[in-house]
């Protein structure tokens, strides 16, 4: 099956750079592009798309205004935030507006079909320095001990990041499972015994 994508980004030259790396994908397609985000939102409140990717600094509307509206009345619509911005307030911001992934325009040809497949299935994307911010903003908050707990869309995001960071490295080293990844971890003096 493949996917109908809805890419907003007020560049076209970006617009169309990043439409032929998702249009090489088998299994996604982009159905119609928007320049700004007040168009954004209209086009994915009266097409119908199973994804949309929207620029996190557009005119009319931004990209995460455009995703707190689309959510709110297209909750079914899938949403990924594409970014210039290695940025925690854009980042949180996103989740806040119910992005199901935060995508860096530098890393899109390596990132953005994958966090794509991943906000179709319901899972979280993230790129690797979000984790980080995950972590300091949990550490920041206080720890679960004073009452301070993760919402829950976060410790699904940072359940699933671990998840998958760890499938990543075990299929780079190799390993079968986390116990042979824990005696990797020992061998190399990674962590104690």
């Amino acid at each position: 099956m493949t996917a109908r994508i809805l890419l907003a980004d007020d560049h076209a030259l970006v617009r169309s750079g990043l439409r032929r790396l998702l249009d090489a994908e088998p299994d996604l397609d982009v159905l119609a592009e928007a320049g700004d985000g007040a168009e954004a939102l209209q086009l994915a409140v009266t097409q119908d798309f199973d994804l949309a990717i929207l620029d996190v600094s557009m005119p009319k509307l931004t990209g995460l205004q455009a995703a707190r509206r689309i959510r709110e009345q297209r909750p079914d619509l899938h949403v990924l935030i594409l970014s210039m911005h290695d940025n925690e307030e854009f980042f949180f911001e996103a989740l806040r507006a119910g992005a199901a992934g935060y995508v860096l325009k530098t890393a899109a040809e390596q990132d953005l079909a994958e966090a794509c497949r991943a906000a179709l299935t319901g899972e979280p994307f993230l790129y690797p320095a979000a984790i980080g911010a995950l972590i300091r903003d949990y550490l920041a908050r206080g720890d679960a001990a004073t009452g301070e707990e993760l919402r829950p869309r976060e410790t699904e995001v940072v359940k699933h990041t671990v998840e998958r960071h760890r499938a990543n490295v075990l299929e780079k080293l190799q390993l079968k499972d986390r116990a042979a990844l824990t005696r990797y971890a020992i061998r190399r003096g990674l962590v104690e015994p």
